[in-house]
């Protein structure tokens, strides 16, 4: 990781823990939480018109960004990088379409930055006209893009605030969980169970299911006691990371087949690797290869450089 000052305020660690009325005197000019990218490739749409896109894409860009989706106040430079890549197909008005979701956070010290989410939902289906108002309402059901939007800033936000407070996104993944049983109604694929395993339906049972309150905590030390506090502390960070792994690999044994894990690991397996690598304490290498080979056999090949 590069260790070049990072420029973000150090004010969003401390957001967390310290009392609300304290954050917002220290915290001064407030903007939304989401810097949120939209990206739309429309080339399976027949006939369609380019404005439209161009139109949706602004759409769905202005809904994520310039609505407020907590009561914290974030400065400008503290927004939640996020992207939408989304993929279309069907006919002009009525879409169906697949999304990557992306979103990262800085770690504290560096100038790099981490993934929080990486996850291709196969299952967008939307109807959308040019100039359409894209509203929503918690607590309803109007549409299913803006249901789905919604769904996946409190994702974001959960998994973000995961990361800088143990547990501290539950609020925002039982938003998420109103948001999908409101939608659930509109009879849409990927809000319900028997849509199959690999859903955003699952991906949010996943994070919020007791079986994984051990993964949950283990995330937070990831990004706080791994992550964040590497540069200054490597070895320290390391047994972090292996303390992470153990709890991780708790959770797995429960769950072997979770998507959220097996998505956590397709981000973080190179972070793993030039992290851990470095390590002089051989056996911490090979208790470091052992973790990651049981929870992410498919990348044994690639986890040998840990024990060459």
């Amino acid at each position: 990781m590069p260790k070049t000052l990072w420029t973000i305020s150090p004010l969003k660690w401390l957001k967390n823990s310290i009392p609300a009325f304290a954050f917002l005197l220290l915290h001064g000019a407030s903007a939304q939480e989401l810097n949120c990218d939209v990206q739309i490739n429309s080339q399976g749409v027949q006939s369609v018109d380019q404005r439209v896109i161009n139109e949706m894409q602004r759409a769905i860009r202005d809904f994520m960004n310039q609505r407020r989706w907590t009561n914290d106040n974030f400065k400008t430079e503290e927004r939640i990088k996020c992207t939408i890549f989304l993929t279309l197909s069907g006919t002009v008005g009525n879409y169906t379409a697949s999304a990557q979701i992306v979103a990262n956070r800085p770690v504290y010290g560096t100038s790099y930055e981490t993934r929080l989410l990486n996850y291709l939902d196969k299952d967008w289906g939307f109807s959308y006209v040019e100039g359409q108002p894209l509203d929503f309402q918690m607590g309803t059901f109007q549409n299913n893009l803006t249901s789905l939007l919604a769904y996946y800033a409190y994702i974001i936000i959960g998994l973000d605030y995961d990361s800088f407070s143990k547990l501290g996104g539950k609020i925002y993944y039982n938003l998420a969980q109103q948001v999908g049983q409101n939608a659930a109604q509109g009879g849409l694929k990927g809000w319900n169970q028997f849509d199959g395993t690999n859903t955003r339906y699952f991906l949010l049972e996943n994070i919020m299911s007791q079986q994984f309150a051990a993964f949950r905590e283990a995330y937070y030390e990831y990004y706080r006691k791994g992550l964040d506090s590497y540069t200054e502390k490597p070895d320290d960070a390391r047994g972090h990371l292996v303390d992470m792994l153990k709890k991780l690999k708790v959770a797995f044994d429960q769950r072997p087949q979770s998507i959220f894990i097996n998505a956590f690991m397709d981000m973080k397996a190179d972070e793993f690797i030039n992290i851990m690598k470095e390590s002089t304490r051989p056996e911490q290498k090979q208790e470091t290869f052992t973790l990651l080979t049981q929870i992410d056999p498919t990348k044994t090949d690639r986890y040998q450089v840990l024990i060459k």
